[in-house]
């Protein structure tokens, strides 16, 4: 998780909602991604879609059988849609999602028996930290719109709902209402 949670980082440098996720197979990290849906202009460049395209590309292969996800925030409903294409066996995600998450937030996609594949899902996984990563963001984009350092055009995501978004469990600190 610590690994995704630098890859986060490096999003929010790059003006991107700061989630970040990785893939380990036998220990080893086989694929990494970044949120970068503004700067590619691709609605489904989301971290753990980025991480798994590149795990299948270095593995040679879209299923990505005995594979671990590691994501900061919980997946969305596309991303565990990819999750399960590519047989992941376990998604380990840090901070929970109460607007969009599909792991148990708003919805479990992976409790649904009528689905062919189910990951071992695990949450709350350095949740405080991966949480504050977002809250930060997330403030310093308001601090910036406050004085106009930022405009429609260059950075601000419109996805932002800052009146009713919070990472469970951190009312104080406010996430996006569709953080991707």
């Amino acid at each position: 998780m610590r690994a995704a949670l630098e890859l986060a980082r490096q999003a929010a440098a790059a003006g991107e909602v700061p989630v970040g996720a990785v893939v380990v197979k036998d220990g080893e990290i086989v694929g990494r991604g970044f949120n970068a849906p503004i700067s590619r202009h691709d609605p489904s460049a989301h971290a753990e879609m980025l991480a798994l395209r590149d795990a299948a590309q270095r593995l040679g292969n879209y299923r990505l059988v005995g594979c671990e996800l590691f994501v900061t925030l919980e997946p969305c409903l596309m991303c565990a849609g990819a999750i399960m294409h590519a047989r992941i066996a376990r998604v380990v995600y840090g901070a929970s999602d109460p607007k969009t998450g599909a792991c148990g937030s708003v919805l479990d996609a992976f409790a649904e028996l009528r689905l062919n594949h189910h990951a071992e899902v695990a949450g709350g996984v350095l949740a405080e930290e991966c949480g504050l990563v977002l809250s930060s963001f997330f403030a310093l984009r308001r601090a910036q719109q406050k004085i106009g350092a930022i405009d429609g055009t260059t950075g601000h995501s419109t996805r932002q709902s800052d009146n009713d978004c919070q990472v469970a469990g951190h009312h104080e600190s406010p996430v996006p209402e569709e953080p991707r």
